[in-house]
């Protein structure tokens, strides 16, 4: 089971080479044309199966054979952000690997290498996704809808982690990653002179008495050992200085451990737009939904990903809780599995322009990517 330093000393200088090319060469979400070409070469090179899914962009491979199936799972998008890492292969596109999707797509290639070596051996078929559109939230669906994964019985993912030391390995049971929605408010008042508010009905005014109220959801009714989050983003109102405009917009996002809770906290704040208006005699429009659900890690499988890597040799911690959202969540919701962290040691955190992923982590992630795979399709089939 464990690989050489040799080995994956060469393993580390090819993956390095194919991190550098898909760090320079970001695309968004559904636009994934050429990095998606790249994959499908590496891959065919390397006589990987490469299943007609009918997916747009992004693939699914195969690697193996039988009735028992497990799956790794990458996603490949970037962020619509200007890079300013400073980096010699920073991407010039105007588009970034803000979040780790570059290192996460080339450890998944070095996976599919030393799973390929190990194909003889191997007690099943390991489906390896390259998801598209993870940062919009609808890339999941997409690849459960296409059939895919119908026969997979447990998947694995791995996401970069600015604070974890490199090739620390962050892991842990239950909601890690939160449940994640989003919602809109469009206030429609009355305009006119402001300097005759009376005749008006005044937007602004209740938008911000809006926002006030909402923030008592979390700080006065939820409980303070059960986290979540509402945040406005976004506010838009009016346009010169002495106009009461006839609407005011506001959206933003909640986030929660669980999709409960998370309901719990959207049905407050859409109670608080009924109650403002009301009290402000106004229209307003309300609109919420839930993006992805949370993260939930199997606690029996942790335990197997954390044996697993304490038998490669690699370190292992628990992983943090984050309000960030995730949808390896959708998988989770009809396949058992694990996301874990790696620690990548960026100066800054993800979504940040000058995020950046050391990419000496990235043989430590193929590694235990293909060793998670080969060992659950062992105990899957009846092996030891």
């Amino acid at each position: 089971m464990n690989e050489t330093v040799t080995e994956l000393s060469l393993l580390q200088e090819m993956l390095v080479t194919h991190f550098k090319w898909f760090h320079s060469h970001p695309e968004l979400g559904h636009e994934e044309w050429e990095t998606t070409a790249h994959i499908r070469a590496i891959l065919a090179e390397a006589g990987v199966e490469i299943l007609d899914t009918g997916l747009k962009t992004g693939l699914v491979a195969c690697i193996g054979a039988g009735e028992t199936v497990v799956a790794l799972r990458c996603d490949i998008d970037a962020l619509p952000i200007a890079e300013e890492s400073g980096l010699e292969y920073a991407s010039k596109n105007g588009c970034m690997h803000a979040c780790g999707h570059d290192f996460h797509v080339t450890s998944m290639l070095g996976a599919a290498m030393l799973l390929k070596e190990r194909e003889s051996r191997l007690a099943g078929a390991v489906k390896l996704i390259f998801q598209p559109a993870e940062e919009t939230v609808n890339g999941a669906v997409s690849v459960l809808a296409s059939g895919a994964l119908d026969d997979v019985l447990e998947i694995y993912g791995l996401h970069t982690s600015a604070d974890l030391p490199v090739s620390v390995i962050g892991v842990s049971p239950g909601a890690v990653y939160a449940s994640v929605g989003s919602f809109t408010i469009r206030i429609h008042g009355k305009g006119g002179h402001a300097a005759h508010p009376h005749e008006c009905r005044d937007p602004i005014a209740a938008l911000s008495h809006l926002i006030c109220a909402a923030q008592t959801i979390v700080s006065r009714q939820t409980s303070p050992f059960d986290p979540a989050v509402v945040s406005f983003t976004h506010i838009e109102a009016g346009n010169t200085w002495n106009i009461l405009p006839e609407e005011a917009f506001a959206e933003g996002t909640i986030r929660a451990f669980g999709t409960e809770r998370f309901n719990a906290i959207m049905r407050r704040l859409e109670h608080i737009c009924k109650g403002v208006e009301g009290a402000f005699d106004m229209r307003i429009d309300f609109h919420g939904e839930l993006n992805a659900p949370a993260v939930n890690n199997d606690g029996e499988l942790v335990e197997f990903v954390k044996h697993t890597a304490h038998e490669l040799g690699f370190k292992t911690c628990a992983g943090s809780l984050t309000m960030g959202g995730e949808d390896f969540a959708f998988y989770q919701e009809h396949i058992r599995g694990v996301f874990w962290n790696i620690g990548v040691a960026s100066p800054e955190p993800p979504h940040n322009s000058r995020f950046t992923a050391n990419p000496a982590a990235l043989s430590t992630a193929s590694a235990l990517l293909a060793a998670v795979a080969e060992k659950s399709l062992k105990r899957l089939a009846g092996g030891a």
